[in-house]
C-alpha cells in the first residue's frame, strides 16, 4: 500500500491550505482512513479520521476549522484547513488502517505564519 500525500505550504495565519493524498488502491477496502500531525517537539497526534461506518472524528483543535473528505472514485482523500492558526504548524501524515495494520503516508509540512 501506497500513500501519496502533498498539499502542504507555507501560509499566514487565517490562512487556508488543502492537503491531499492519494492511495494506490480503493480506500474503500480500509476500515479507518485519516490524518495526523507532528509538532517539532511533540508526539504525533490525530487530526481527523474516518471510519468505514462514516464516522468521523476530529482533535477538539480543529473542529470547526477542518473538514476531512473523500474521492473513492478517485482514491483519493482530503484536509480543508481553513483559519489556520500558528499552532496548526507541523508536519501532516495521512494514514490508512486494515484491521490491526496502519499504512503511513510521507509527511508534508504546513507551516502559518503569524
Amino acid at each position: 500500500v501506497q500513500l501519496q500525500a502533498s498539499g502542504g505550504g507555507l501560509v499566514q495565519a487565517g490562512g487556508s491550505l488543502r492537503l491531499s493524498c492519494a492511495a494506490n488502491r480503493r480506500i474503500l477496502t480500509f476500515n479507518v482512513v485519516g490524518w495526523y500531525r507532528q509538532a517539532p517537539g511533540k508526539q504525533r497526534e490525530l487530526v481527523a479520521d474516518f471510519s468505514r461506518g462514516a464516522v468521523s472524528n476530529y482533535a477538539d483543535s480543529v473542529k470547526g476549522r477542518f473538514t476531512f473528505s473523500r474521492d473513492n472514485a478517485k482514491n483519493i482523500m482530503y484536509l480543508e484547513m481553513n483559519n489556520l492558526e500558528p499552532e496548526d504548524t507541523a508536519e501532516y501524515y495521512c494514514y490508512a488502517r486494515q484491521g490491526y495494520v496502519k499504512y503511513w503516508g510521507q509527511g508534508t509540512l504546513v507551516t502559518v505564519s503569524s
